[in-house]
């Protein structure tokens, strides 16, 4: 039976979190806080149940559309880099892992034929398939399109065809806004505005800080904090870091660290799709930092991470969601990067450029995180715990839009 045409929208959140990665993981749940007491749904590229790990039961946007038999939706982009992700990145880490270094092999045949590739690999004829238009699928009625906090931090750096199209879809949108201002000046120097919010993740202490509690007063995290009663750095890294060299670096920083600040190392995944963060190179760290206090945490669960995070007494990584849990809970952090991309500044950069007070450090490339971590521990805690306090207070006040639109 075909929807009455005075049906309300059903509201979809669509994003990346049909893949195990932190701050995509997060998004939804801060969302759905956010627009209750209004029923959402959740699509990604794929279907996947990430119930397990604190995520949410995801469905394919062309089979929740299918599904929806033509009724009116109101989708909702949210948060995450969604404007710079090919389709072929995309494909890659939302593969199994048996399927991995296929897809990865097929580079050039996404590259000879982007569209049609995508179409068999993604379900989506498109560059760019975490970035809908209202035109994206003939089952799909999208009656309201946003884009909510998206980051695009290195659109500029994608080849013209992927931007074009990125480009042209944000121009149909009803509502957009973005993270950091490197994306809003990219975005406004093609005749785009956009508004600037402050990522949804600052929001996670306000809206879970009891949850999160729960978790640090469970067995787990007690262990921790017994095995490492001076404190620890919640440490984690993604796979680009993991050739010999760098971990050479890595383990040198890190012991100093350890020895001069007194404190334990906890290694934890921020994310474990392909490319994200991989257990056995934090093994090969730890075989070169014997006699430190090291742990490797298994746990993918995010409200897990989010204790580690928020009981520590420094987060350093990677992973941009870790520094801004880390801000939310108004801990100290410093984010890794490669030292090539000083002249490309990524998001995490673009991220604390927009938003944090110059006194705090952004980024440290691996031969500086030492001296980065010490800098960190120094930081003043009325500033930090100022700046978390003001970014959830701006958050709430963007949101307002966003809450009407979205019906």
């Amino acid at each position: 039976m075909p929807p009455h045409p005075d049906a309300p929208a059903r509201t979809v959140l669509f994003g990346a979190f049909d893949r195990h990665n932190f701050g995509d993981l997060l998004f939804p749940h801060v969302l759905e806080r956010m627009l209750a007491p209004r029923t959402v749904s959740h699509a990604g590229l794929a279907t996947r149940d990430l119930r397990a790990c604190g995520g949410h039961a995801v469905r394919a946007f062309g089979a929740l559309a299918a599904g929806a038999r033509g009724a009116a939706l109101n989708v909702i982009h949210v948060g995450g880099e969604l404007l710079t992700c090919d389709a072929w990145e995309a494909a890659v880490m939302l593969a199994p892992p048996e399927r991995v270094q296929a897809l990865i092999a097929q580079e050039q045949a996404w590259k000879d034929d982007p569209l049609a590739w995508a179409q068999a690999h993604v379900g989506m004829a498109a560059r760019a398939p975490y970035v809908l238009s209202k035109t994206a699928l003939a089952q799909a009625r999208i009656e309201t399109l946003c884009f909510h906090a998206v980051g695009g931090a290195g659109l500029d750096r994608r080849d013209a065809p992927l931007r074009d199209e990125v480009l042209e879809k944000l121009r149909m949108a009803d509502h957009l806004s973005v993270r950091d201002r490197q994306t809003q000046a990219q975005l406004r120097a093609q005749g785009i505005d956009a508004q600037l919010v402050p990522d949804p993740a600052v929001m996670v202490a306000e809206l879970f800080g009891a949850r999160i509690r729960q978790r640090i007063a469970q067995d787990a995290m007690r262990a921790i904090t017994r095995a490492f009663p001076q404190g620890y750095a919640a440490v984690q890294f993604d796979a680009s870091f993991g050739d010999d060299a760098t971990l050479d670096q890595l383990a040198r920083e890190i012991a100093r660290v350890a020895r001069t600040q007194g404190l334990g190392i906890v290694l934890f995944r921020a994310g474990a799709a392909p490319w994200h963060d991989d257990l056995d190179t934090y093994r090969r760290l730890g075989a070169r930092i014997r006699g430190t206090r090291l742990m490797i945490i298994t746990s993918l669960d995010v409200w897990d991470i989010c204790a580690l995070i928020a009981r520590s007494r420094v987060y350093c990584g990677s992973s941009l969601h870790g520094r801004i849990v880390a801000m939310a809970f108004a801990r100290p952090r410093i984010n890794i990067v490669h030292a090539q991309q000083a002249l490309q500044p990524p998001k995490q950069a673009a991220f604390a450029a927009t938003w944090e007070p110059a006194e705090i450090a952004a980024t440290a490339s691996v031969g500086e995180i030492a001296g980065a971590i010490d800098a960190a521990l120094d930081a003043d805690t009325a500033l930090l715990r100022h700046t978390a306090d003001d970014l959830a207070r701006r958050y709430r006040a963007a949101f307002e839009p966003l809450h009407a639109l979205a019906g």
